[in-house]
């Protein structure tokens, strides 16, 4: 490696010398010191891996002289120290790294040399669903479910991880990939030894999941990617990107009494959306931090995603340091931490300089009040105080858009005084309650009942503030004798084994199982869509009544389809407000104003009444939460439960495919030659999909359940596979015959195509037939017709599936042509030879006149133009031709694409080495 800046130096910690690379040399000449702390990170990293060729000298210089108003426009690559995958996401990694061992071998390559070059850890944490809850048996029963369904996946990557070097797995029933991170896998300061010294580095990473930037807490540099550059970092390929623009958030003050992490990050996430940061690096600083436990900086880190930045990062301070000596790490480690931080300016000392930002915003932690965020979106955030108005304007509007409603019908006909009702018009009939028989009971079930209340995902149960918050509701509403109402679905879905370690100590697991918050397993479970069925009366009864039911978790995505097919409102909340509104029961309800339930007495119990204070909270956190704790529940983390171990492991270093519904060898590199075939044409090709704003990856790519009368549900039928047995689109990911059958197939997609309908339905043209988007694909392709796909803003929110890209290109689809694209899935559509254009500003399809049923043809690639013409002939011959973006940004990216996908292109350059080798 070179070293043109001279920065190559030793630090000596206790005794015990390091190598690490110091900024101490470049201060002569560059203000260091104004480089937010995010900036430090990368400035490092190019220095430690500058080599002529992926790094060089003058990429060093530009990260130096950044300006902080500038519009990103120098590459650089960024070489993470490791990569992170969770099942659903690290499945088809893995099938696909297997695959790219059977083409190395077929190009006459060395098979041996597809295999992880960076360390890469997997924790099975998707696969659990909550087909039992409110049982003390519902762990268990959960449990031996999920292995039932995916031994054949599990087995494939007990195959993978003996198969392939540097990379381990972290088996089911642990926890949730990012809290097991944050909690264990995380160094802050990385170390590998390469004699004859040892390395000292920030620790940095990339993840086959969005919610990777919740380390960002720790201070550590990491983001979400697809698996495709996942799969490419893990084997050497350095991430090309945009030197970024920097966001400063300011915090100051502190949280108010009853105002929760949640309340905070739903504050936040609303702030950056307004503000506009996609793309952006997003750096927390100010005095405020003085009050921030690490846990809240996780849970604000962990929504990145939702507010649409790369990261959102906090620095490193005492705080880190007293986590870390909290979560069990060597002492050793937090010594070099603290001692390379403090050396490379990396750590915060409140009043210290203030960094160089491209823009600022600021909070006050002390105006958080308390929130939810929904119908749909995480970023739709609503003071609790109107979250009953908000929901029966969300209903009324659910209403008007599927049925008529009369001209003259006021909001309050839609619920009776005090939320008791919610009834709604139909085709100029009440209707809005049904009578279901739940045990011995009858009851209704109306618009607006919450039908699951669940404490799930990663954002909040990393937080134990706000899991003993909720364990303190529980415990008050169980003295009064409060019950969670009848129809709703509870459910507590821990992040890692500590978390009922300590809610048992306190005395507060109990408690929350006596409301039916028993825990139902460990992992991502109704935050993804794994929520599992609803009891048949209550599911009957909201399609019988087409109700408007709803949801409330304590999750980071809410949207479309994706809690449950047939819960349409779902709303974001704390777990302590999951807690209160299972025993409210109905969105309809004010929380604030109406009784949660009414005690032995009958006397009515409010809110206020079971809510616990800071110091009760901070009390039980100081009593029962210590090192031992998170050390004795990692202490042997990759072995496993006797049911893992059990499991048969293949032989070999290439895979024998079997007979699988779940692991599928995949056609990606079919035919594929030495030398890359350059870019494709893109001649008279059609529309396949034509779609609005905000499509998502859930949209593109679903991750719940698998309906018997879709495409994906006909294949595995045809395969043998009962309806009961299909377990979830991301279960399945392994195979790419359902996937394929799966794009595009989200229940709530509106393709303009297809109008009137709902779900994955689209026109074939010329033949003007409405039909399936996978059988109209196929169609296409019997006629070698290229497809495309239309879209307005913020297409590929959501999810960093790299699936919404692969099955993009299954289906034929050439092209994407948007008005702007989130980061990840533009990335990923590159990454899997997917043309990502976009049009130029003040243009859509819809300004253009377009309707989908034209015909078009893209322009000439040859020369990596920014902009190509883009020609859509209508079927009287008329004519409409416009410039569009291409959004390949970088060179590295255009390499990629002219190899027909990122995946193509390593196993070009690996062959070609072992040939010349």
């Amino acid at each position: 490696m070179s070293n043109s800046f001279n920065t190559r130096s030793t630090l000596e910690v206790d005794g015990d010398p390091y190598q690490i690379y110091r900024f101490e040399a470049l201060k002569s000449k560059y203000d260091v010191d104004r480089l937010p702390y995010s900036l430090k990170i990368l400035l490092e990293n190019l220095l430690r891996k500058e080599d002529g060729r992926h790094v060089t000298e003058q990429d060093i210089e530009a990260l130096l002289n950044w300006e902080p108003m500038a519009e990103p426009g120098v590459q650089i690559a960024f070489t993470p120290a490791r990569v992170v995958l969770q099942d659903f996401t690290g499945v088809p990694a893995i099938v696909d790294l297997a695959a790219m061992r059977d083409a190395m071998q077929r190009l006459g390559g060395e098979p041996k040399l597809i295999n992880p070059l960076e360390p890469a850890d997997l924790v099975i944490d998707h696969s659990v669903m909550v087909d039992y809850f409110a049982t003390p048996n519902a762990l268990k029963k959960n449990t031996e479910l999920e292995f039932q369904r995916n031994e054949e996946r599990y087995k494939f990557l007990r195959w993978g991880q003996k198969a392939f070097a540097n990379f381990r797995v972290v088996p089911p029933g642990t926890g949730i990939v990012h809290q097991v991170n944050l909690e264990y896998l995380a160094q802050v300061v990385f170390t590998k030894t390469t004699p004859p010294a040892t390395l000292a580095y920030p620790d940095t990473l990339v993840g086959t999941d969005s919610h990777t930037t919740m380390i960002n807490g720790l201070g550590v540099l990491g983001w979400g990617v697809g698996g495709i550059e996942a799969e490419a970092a893990m084997l050497g390929q350095p991430i090309t990107m945009l030197l970024p623009q920097v966001v400063g958030f300011k915090l100051t003050g502190k949280l108010s009494e009853g105002a929760t992490a949640t309340d905070l990050v739903l504050t936040v996430t609303q702030m950056l959306r307004q503000k506009g940061v996609v793309g952006k690096f997003v750096e927390f600083y100010g005095d405020g931090l003085d009050n921030l436990p690490l846990a809240d900086r996780a849970t604000i880190a962990n929504m990145a995603p939702e507010y649409g930045a790369t990261c959102g990062i906090f620095p490193i301070d005492r705080e880190t340091l007293r986590y870390l000596e909290l979560s069990g790490r060597d002492p050793a480690r937090l010594a070099l931490v603290e001692s390379y931080a403090k050396l490379q300016g990396l750590w915060r000392e409140s009043g210290s300089r203030e960094a160089d930002y491209s823009d600022t915003l600021a909070l006050d932690l002390g105006a958080v009040v308390p929130s939810l965020a929904g119908p749909k979106r995480p970023q739709d955030r609503i003071a609790l105080t109107n979250a009953r108005q908000a929901f029966l304007g969300t209903l009324r509007q659910d209403l008007e858009s599927r049925h008529a409603l009369p001209a003259n019908h006021e909001e309050e006909r839609f619920a009776s005084e005090g939320g008791d009702t919610a009834i709604g018009w139909q085709g100029g009939h009440e209707t809005g309650a049904i009578e279901i028989e739940l045990g011995a009971e009858k009851h209704l079930l109306k618009h607006g009942a919450i039908v699951i209340a669940a404490i799930t995902s990663c954002t909040n149960t990393s937080n134990p503030a706000v899991l003993i918050a909720a364990g303190l509701v529980a415990k008050k509403a169980n003295a009064l004798g409060l019950k969670v109402k009848p129809w709703v679905k509870t459910s507590l879905a821990p992040g890692s084994q500590v978390v009922p370690a300590y809610l048992e100590k306190a005395g507060l697991l109990g408690e929350l199982a006596a409301l039916g918050f028993n825990v139902v397993g460990f992992g991502c479970t109704t935050c993804i869509g794994n929520s599992g069925p609803l009891p048949e009366a209550i599911a009957q009864a909201i399609r019988e009544g087409d109700l408007v039911v709803a949801s409330v978790l304590s999750g980071n995505r809410n949207f479309e389809g994706r809690i449950h097919q047939d819960v349409r409102a779902n709303y974001l909340a704390s777990p302590p407000l999951v807690v209160a509104y299972a025993l409210l029961g109905s969105m309809a309800s004010d929380p604030y104003r109406e009784p949660l339930g009414r005690d032995r007495n009958g006397k009515a119990i409010y809110l206020k009444d079971v809510w616990p204070s800071q110091r009760e909270i901070t009390e039980l956190m100081g009593n029962n939460i210590s090192s031992t704790m998170y050390r004795e529940q990692y202490a042997d983390v990759f072995a496993g439960s006797e049911a893992w171990q059990a499991l048969p492991v293949p032989e070999g270093e290439i895979y024998q495919w079997p007979e699988s519904t779940y692991v599928k060898h995949p056609p990606f590199f079919e035919g594929m030659s030495l030398e890359p075939p350059g870019p494709p044409k893109i001649e008279a090709a059609r529309c396949l999909i034509m779609l609005g704003d905000s499509i998502t990856t859930d949209h593109i790519s679903p991750a719940g359940a698998i309906k018997p009368d879709s495409p994906a549900g006909h294949y595995l039928q045809q395969h043998g596979v009962a309806p009961k047995d299909f377990n979830s689109y991301g279960s399945r990911r392994g195979n790419h015959e359902v996937m394929m059958r799966g794009t595009f197939a989200n229940i709530r997609l509106r393709n303009k195509l297809a109008p009137d309908t709902e779900g994955g339905w689209t026109t074939h043209f010329p033949s003007d037939t409405q039909m399936s988007i996978f059988d109209a694909a196929q169609r296409y392709q019997e006629t070698m017709t290229p497809l495309v796909v239309l879209a307005g803003k913020d297409y590929g929110a959501g999810s960093s599936r790299d699936w919404a890209a692969k099955g993009t290109k299954l289906l034929g689809i050439r092209a994407v042509i948007a008005e702007s694209f989130e980061r990840i899935h533009r990335s990923n559509l590159v990454g899997f030879g997917v043309l990502p254009l976009q049009f130029k500003p003040e243009e859509s399809a819809e300004r253009l006149g377009l309707c989908g049923k034209e015909i078009f043809s893209i322009g000439t690639l040859a020369g990596e133009p920014g902009s190509v013409s883009v020609k859509a002939v209508t079927e009287t011959g008329e004519v409409t031709e416009f410039e569009a973006t291409v959004r390949i940004d970088t060179p590295t990216e255009w390499d990629y694409y002219q190899h027909g996908g990122i995946l193509h292109y390593v196993i070009r350059a690996l062959a070609k080495q072992s040939e010349a080798s």
